[in-house]
This record gives structure tokens, C-alpha cells and sequence, in this order.
């Protein structure tokens, strides 16, 4: 009986004291937590670089990047902007409100009769 009080109070010991397996496998885990950020980090840091070296390099990329996020434009560049058509439920697109108001400041005005006939 005072082996088997014993060994029970070693076993507890072991496994719930502060170095004890609980804390151990605790402990495992929060370091793979770590070692998959550390690798995640790693990732973005080499794709930072990737680009840091791009922008260093590639005139064209410079480019575009300027484009895109600034908005700017070479002298004497022509930008032609287009607003995304609607969508019916079968898939057709429609002209968009500003396409239709654009069309119809380029079209000579028509006049409609009472019955929908041109003049």
C-alpha cells in the first residue's frame, strides 16, 4: 500500500509538476507554433526581396507599379477607362448606365414621335 501511494505520487509529479510531461508537451507545441511562423516569415521575407530586387531592376515593373497604384501616366499617354458590364442571370451583358450616357453625348439627338418613330 505505501509503494502503490508512492508510485502514484511520483507518477503525479511527473506529469503535472512545472517541468513535468504536461508542461513538456505544452511547451512542444508552442515551439512548432514558432517554427511555423518563423517559416511563414521567411516566405514573406524572401518574396519581399524578390521584389525589392524587381523594382531595383525591371523598369517595366516600376512601371506598372506606378500605374496601378498612383495612377499616373507618360506625357502625351491616352487612358481609356471602361466600367465592368452587368450581368443578366443567363450570362448576357448589358450596357452599363455610363455607356449609355457616353453613347448618346456622341450620337446626333433624334427626336421620337407619340408612336415611337423617329423624325
Amino acid at each position: 500500500m505505501i509503494v502503490f501511494c508512492f508510485l502514484v505520487s511520483i507518477v503525479a509529479w511527473l506529469g503535472f509538476s512545472e517541468r513535468g510531461l504536461i508542461h513538456l508537451y505544452h511547451t512542444e507545441m508552442e515551439r512548432q507554433s514558432y517554427i511555423d511562423r518563423i517559416r511563414q516569415l521567411a516566405e514573406e521575407n524572401q518574396t519581399l526581396l524578390e521584389e525589392v530586387h524587381r523594382l531595383r531592376t525591371d523598369m517595366k515593373y516600376v512601371e506598372s507599379i506606378v500605374k496601378e497604384q498612383f495612377n499616373l501616366i507618360k506625357p502625351n499617354e491616352v487612358v481609356y477607362r471602361f466600367n465592368k458590364a452587368k450581368t443578366r442571370n443567363n450570362g448576357i451583358a448589358t450596357i452599363t448606365q455610363d455607356a449609355k450616357h457616353i453613347d448618346q453625348k456622341t450620337r446626333p439627338k433624334k427626336e421620337i414621335g407619340s408612336d415611337g418613330d423617329t423624325q
